[in-house]
């Protein structure tokens, strides 16, 4: 225990006597080996300036960072503004201030850094307070802080607090010297943890200069907190499954369409040595177009009036070469599609045994039922599970629901002056969702294997050789591969790989001989318009 007071008692006369010299070269930290140490000496100039020096040991292969914020609220629309001027480091580290904050940060060894404080003496009542944070903001916990404070005049008071911010655990030790020191250590400081120490000052000691400033409670409310940081840091971590969800779901689409494949044996033939065509899985021209895009075009219904044609369903004449006219010549029956049906009815409504194209531009057609009755299809041919404009619909709905509810939320949180970054995070989760309300639409395993297949008879459509077929058969296999031309816009290619072995047509006739190759264009361009009139379909594939 002699010791001890003896001890003090040195530290007591130090305190009194020490010279300019003592002050500027405090000693090295102590502490146990391999750990981080620091010892800070304050002292408060007779103008209010606070000057400070940290001497620092980082042990052997270790770094150590500190953030000091220089901006403190001190209520719900106030701040205490601290300015750090002359940062500098004399060893292993820098160290650099700004408006809003002092960054230090040190490698292995031992570094003194040295700065000056201003706003750090405030008026309360009739008494100044000295106030400063000698430790915080450390990414690596402290072994021990030991701190030393000298005042212009004889300091009335200490308080010392350690640990989180907005604590008011006392600090290991802390007491008044003799004449003008202040003492204060803390032992085991974990990382991010602070030590706070207020020095009660009599009145005149030096210029009170802290500064208090208004802040607005937007930019408060918009703050960027750890708390926001994490919403921020959840939002991309959430996106990023997002994505990795669609790959996962979509990513077979992606391949299946991605690249040319060989094309697949569309041709088949029977005993009798006669060619015949026969499409994958069964797919009509008009769901191959929904399953390609998930969309129901003006192109599908254009391939799906032709396809009616082609299987004798009706008659399509050329008239004048500037109009075509559509004749009933078999009624529907139960071998179409609901969707074919539905074609049927819009184009010959019963009662009605024919129509030009040119009188259908006058008429008001209704496509919607051709739209549900397509978009059903597809999912009872188990190509996807759910209808994808359902699908489309309750995403962009439920991103709708949930942006409304970011801005909601926002305008709370700034009312109340809290975190509203993190309704802003609900904000753009709620966009990024209802624009990605496109892509949930996802095929089933054999509506993927369907895509693939769609790439074989995309290559056949390209490749054909009508020499490779019957010349008896060549009329039917034209005819029946035309609308899957239609639909995978290979008509140009269709038409001329046929247009010198083409015989004339069984379900088209020509108002001149040997022009379809030319009028054929002209043609499907001027049934896309008339159903594009309509409405319901998209005119363009998406």
């Amino acid at each position: 225990m002699l010791k001890n007071w003896g001890a003090a008692a040195i530290c007591a006369i130090a305190l009194c006597t020490g010279t300019g010299a003592a002050v500027a070269q405090p000693s090295s930290p102590a502490g146990l080996p391999g750990t981080v140490n620091a010892d800070v000496r304050l002292k408060l100039e007779r103008d209010g300036r606070l000057t400070v020096t940290e001497v620092v040991t980082v042990p052997e292969g270790r770094t150590a960072t500190r953030l000091v914020p220089l901006r403190i609220a001190v209520g719900d629309d106030r701040e205490r503004v601290y300015e750090v001027v002359g940062a500098s480091v004399e060893g292993e580290g820098t160290a650099r201030a700004s408006a809003e904050g002092l960054t230090i940060a040190l490698r292995a060894g031992i570094s003194t850094v040295a700065y000056e404080v201003v706003g750090a003496v405030a008026k309360i009542g009739d008494t100044l307070e000295l106030r400063w944070q000698p430790a915080g903001g450390w990414d690596v916990a402290l072994d021990s802080v030991k701190v030393s404070v000298i005042t212009p005049d004889a300091p009335r008071s200490v308080n010392c607090l350690a640990g989180e911010p907005g604590t008011s655990t006392p600090c290991t030790t802390a007491d008044l010297g003799d004449g003008r020191g202040v003492r204060a250590t803390e032992i085991g400081l974990a990382a991010g943890e602070r030590v706070d120490v207020a020095v009660g000052l009599q009145d005149g000691a030096a210029p009170p200069n802290a500064r208090v400033a208004e802040t607005s409670r937007w930019a408060s409310a918009f703050a960027l907190t750890p708390a926001t940081g994490a919403g921020l840091a959840g939002l991309v971590l959430l996106l990023l499954g997002g994505v990795a969800l669609l790959w996962y779901l979509r990513g077979r689409d992606a391949r299946a369409m991605a690249a040319d494949i060989g094309p697949v044996d569309v041709l088949v033939a029977d005993g009798a040595g006669r060619v015949a065509f026969a499409s994958p899985d069964g797919v009509l021209p008009g769901q191959v177009g929904t399953v390609v895009d998930e969309h129901v075009d003006v192109v599908d219904v254009t391939a799906t009036i032709v396809d009616l044609a082609v299987r004798n369903y009706l008659w399509i004449e050329e008239v004048g070469g500037l109009d075509w006219r559509f004749v009933r010549r078999n009624p529907a029956d139960p071998s179409l599609s609901g969707y074919e049906r539905a074609v049927y009815a819009a184009l010959l409504p019963d009662g009605v045994d024919g129509v030009l194209l040119s009188e259908l531009r006058g008429r008001r057609i209704d496509l919607s039922r051709v739209r549900d009755e397509l978009y059903a299809d597809v999912v009872a041919r188990n190509w996807f599970a759910r209808r994808p404009d359902a699908e489309r619909s309750l995403w962009w709905w439920a991103g709708i629901g949930v942006g409304v509810l970011g801005a909601v939320l926002t305008a709370v949180l700034v009312l109340v002056g809290a975190a509203a970054l993190f309704g802003l995070v609900v904000v753009v989760a709620g966009v990024a969702l209802a624009l990605g309300a496109r892509f949930m639409p996802a095929r089933t395993g054999r509506g993927s294997a369907l895509l693939e297949h769609v790439r074989g008879l995309r290559g056949y459509l390209r490749t054909a050789n009508p020499e490779d077929i019957p010349e008896r058969d060549r009329e039917m296999v034209f005819s029946r591969s035309l609308p899957y031309a239609v639909v995978l816009g290979e008509v140009e290619r269709w038409l001329a790989a046929f247009s010198g072995a083409r015989p004339g047509l069984y379900w088209f006739g020509e108002a001149e001989q040997g022009r379809f190759a030319d009028r054929f264009p002209a043609f499907l361009g001027a049934v896309d318009g008339v159903l594009a009139q309509a409405g319901h379909l998209r005119s363009l594939k998406g």
